[in-house]
């Protein structure tokens, strides 16, 4: 869900931010509404934004040479994530093992060339964005404040975003990874990090309750992770040569261009607040 945290002249090049705003306050809204009326939808939603993540990755996936099938990567998700709202974390482990296991059978009949690279690829898929998202679904799960648990990890991955971008645009003049993410400055990543620290405090005491310290955890973590997975996306991209995944989203590009930080940061957060609230 990363934000290029670049200097004010590449800034006036990059997205058009009307539409990324007005993008991002609606997926809010459909996710708010979601938690809050039945928290059993918050898992459809995550399921259908996955679902098409998924398929961009198996498109995009294609151009490396790599033959991916839907099928068993569509039923593996489906089952991985419902089955970690209604099981919990050792009913997503299965799930993905079985997942794994579909991946490889359905691969067999099309022969031994290129099987090792098809369901390496496949895999990969696998681990990296249903396994990922499960953990956001294991945030909902608790009865007593799991939607809160939920609000709270989106909270500290937006944080960082909008902090990152603000300060970049502000103050970047600093490159923190030219080879991979040239817009992304380290005055940008200071700028997340403040934001998303304090964010992490707020929600902690003031939705579920907790030590302040806690949510100073969570966001110090919260942003490592957030920014990793912004990174490891652009890897992504750069080795396959594109831009972006989609154009789906105005404004963002395709929805794993938006799932990046929160994929990475779906399972810290969820073990810290496990943990410690």
């Amino acid at each position: 869900m990363g934000v290029d945290q670049s200097t004010p002249a590449s800034s006036r090049a990059g997205r058009n931010l009307p539409a990324a705003i007005a993008v991002g306050v609606g997926l809010g809204a459909v996710i708010l509404g979601s938690l809050f009326w039945q928290k059993v939808l918050f898992t459809f939603v995550v399921l259908a934004a996955v679902l098409v993540a998924v398929d961009e990755l198996v498109r995009v996936f294609r151009t490396s040479g790599a033959t991916l099938a839907r099928i068993p990567l569509f039923a593996g998700t489906t089952a991985m994530l419902i089955s970690a709202y209604f099981g919990g974390p050792l009913a997503l482990l299965v799930a993905m093992a079985l997942t794994v296991l579909a991946t490889i059978f359905w691969r067999m009949p099309g022969g031994s060339v290129g099987f090792v690279r098809d369901v390496t690829t496949g895999v990969f898929l696998i681990g990296y964005v249903p396994l990922l998202a499960g953990f956001a679904i294991l945030l909902v799960q608790p009865e007593a404040d799991g939607p809160q648990r939920v609000v709270t990890f989106f909270l500290v991955v937006v944080a960082s975003d909008v902090g990152g971008y603000v300060a970049g645009v502000l103050f970047g003049k600093h490159p923190m990874a030219p080879t991979i993410s040239p817009k992304k400055s380290w005055e940008g990543f200071a700028g997340s990090t403040l934001a998303c620290i304090g964010a992490g405090i707020g929600s902690v005491i003031w939705l579920l309750d907790g030590d302040w310290w806690v949510g100073a955890i969570v966001g110090a973590v919260a942003v490592l992770t957030a920014t990793v997975g912004d990174l490891a996306e652009s890897m992504i991209k750069r080795d396959l040569g594109i831009k972006d995944m989609s154009n789906l989203l105005p404004g963002h590009g395709g929805v794993m261009d938006r799932l990046d930080s929160l994929l990475a940061t779906a399972p810290a957060v969820w073990l810290l607040l496990h943990l410690l609230v």
